[in-house]
């Protein structure tokens, strides 16, 4: 239900923050015009953690922006879509990207997947995009870099959540936050209802329901 929603959001923090908007906007507020130079996202190397529903919905979208998509999931695949990298080549991979959005399942594997060696890897003006849980990052490891400069980072999700008023996130650098608002927009009620119609729907004709993940 919620592919378009945060796949739209994925792509929104990552052109405010490469496009510097969130500066540009503090500037409107004190009146003040300053014009400078700012990163495109054409010609970036953008890595998607995450090969699921949303995982495809943000790739589909970041191709036409002229963009090297680089996909990871769980493991290394081919699909319609080319080929996916498996979580175990990420070593080799972060170096490689300008850009990483992070849409993966919190599992005890991806908790702090985005660790302090993670994020080392990654090079100098990079920009992490968090849409999945707050626990895949490791928040102070982040801090560090955004307060040194060398990383920028757009979060729909964090850790802790809600994030205390008082918490050095807030204040770090290169930062853009939004308080987990990817699936909550006003497609979200018709697609709820949709769901529940295909659901009994299905039931009503003797099939299976949709997205079943476990039975008892």
């Amino acid at each position: 239900m919620h592919d378009d929603e945060t796949a739209e959001l994925a792509i929104g923090l990552l052109l405010a923050s490469l496009r510097d908007l969130a500066e540009y906007v503090r500037l409107q507020d004190a009146g003040v015009w300053a014009p400078h130079r700012s990163v495109s996202l054409a010609d970036r190397r953008v890595m998607v953690i995450g090969a699921g529903a949303i995982g495809h919905a943000i790739a589909a979208r970041l191709r036409p922006f002229a963009v090297d998509v680089v996909r990871v999931g769980r493991t290394g695949r081919d699909d319609p879509d080319g080929h996916v990298h498996g979580t175990d080549e990420l070593p080799e991979l972060v170096p490689t990207v300008d850009v990483v959005i992070l849409i993966t399942p919190l599992t005890a594997e991806t908790t702090h997947l985005v660790d302090a060696e993670f994020l080392a890897r990654m090079r100098d003006g990079a920009v992490l995009v968090n849409v999945s849980r707050g626990k895949v990052v490791d928040t102070d490891a982040l801090v560090a870099e955004l307060r040194a400069g060398r990383l920028r980072a757009g979060l729909d999700v964090v850790d802790p959540e809600p994030l205390p008023a008082d918490h050095p996130l807030w204040t770090s650098p290169g930062v853009i936050l939004t308080p987990h608002v990817g699936g909550f927009t006003t497609a979200t009620h018709s697609r709820f209802v949709a769901l529940i119609q295909r659901q009994l729907d299905r039931l009503s004709q003797g099939e299976s329901p949709l997205n079943v993940v476990g039975s008892v």
